[in-house]
């Protein structure tokens, strides 16, 4: 599993558009074979800042799903929305060793 964690953020009058674009975004990328999940999380405290979570199953999804319909949209509506520019982090998962998703 590729864990990768897209923080963003966003400009105080995009908060809704790109809250909306992103859930968009997220229900057509959980139905790719090659990911396993996606939220779409808003800090609390700061409703500008997101956080992108997308698990994959593997490398080979992490570029299929740049190549989807769906997140080149959503890549180019949200891309004016932004504060600064996004950024991801990825990491590796070590346990729960196989979690079913």
């Amino acid at each position: 599993m590729i864990i990768v964690h897209v923080h963003v953020h966003v400009k105080p009058d995009c908060v809704e558009a790109f809250r909306t674009a992103s859930v968009a975004n997220a229900q057509a990328s959980v139905q790719e074979p090659g990911i396993a999940r996606f939220d779409v999380i808003q800090q609390s405290d700061d409703p500008q800042r997101f956080i992108l979570v997308e698990v994959y199953r593997d490398q080979q999804a992490t570029a299929a799903h740049k190549e989807t319909a769906h997140y080149a949209t959503w890549r180019d509506t949200v891309a004016a929305m932004m504060a600064e520019p996004r950024l991801a982090v990825r990491f590796v998962n070590h346990f729960p060793p196989d979690s079913g998703w």
